[in-house]
């Protein structure tokens, strides 16, 4: 069960979608968002209500297949940590959201997602991160795969709970999980 954790250093909604779209490119995988301010992602399910009550059966796998989120609720990932793990064992794949700056979950690989604007607007890093390109052409401080530009449909079906059909952008994600990250 590979299990990665995403990160946005600069934030917005590449650090929403990110994690959406890596679990839309395997199919069938479990988003887990651990940030007790994080939005307000689809769904009836949090982690802090799981935390509260304890997962159930259908919790801790898939039921069909397709992406599961399950938004935070307001809880530190530390409170729940049992129950983390729990989800991880039972599905085939997990995306983490972390927030930026948060400690990231021991045990799991951290992707860094990083836009790829001109100029000198963000400190790059020569640590491997995903890379996301929106029509300029800027290399990357580091290594790490390059993504398309996104199409707003797209973005807006994940962040509506839905899955794009035969999209270019998700489909490069996949690429990610293939790669060794730290």
């Amino acid at each position: 069960m590979p299990v990665l954790c995403t990160w946005s250093p600069e934030g917005g909604v590449l650090g929403l979608v990110a994690p959406l779209a890596l679990a839309a490119a395997v199919g069938t995988a479990l988003v887990i968002d651990l940030d007790p301010d994080g939005p307000r992602y689809p769904g009836d399910r949090s982690l802090a209500r799981l935390a509260r009550e304890g997962p159930t059966a259908s919790d801790l796998g898939p039921e069909r297949k397709g992406v599961a989120v399950l938004r935070n609720g307001g809880v530190e990932p530390i409170e729940c940590v049992a129950v983390i793990d729990a989800l991880c064992r039972g599905w085939p794949a997990v995306v983490m959201r972390a927030r930026p700056g948060a400690e990231r979950p021991r045990r799991t690989s951290v992707v860094p997602v990083r836009p790829l604007l001109p100029g000198d607007f963000l400190a790059f890093s020569s640590e491997p991160a995903v890379y996301q390109r929106y029509g300029w052409h800027v290399r990357p401080e580091g290594p790490g795969p390059v993504l398309p530009p996104a199409r707003p449909s797209t973005l807006r079906a994940l962040l509506e709970g839905r899955q794009p059909i035969a999209d270019r952008w998700v489909r490069s994600w996949r690429q990610v999980w293939e790669a060794a990250w730290t």
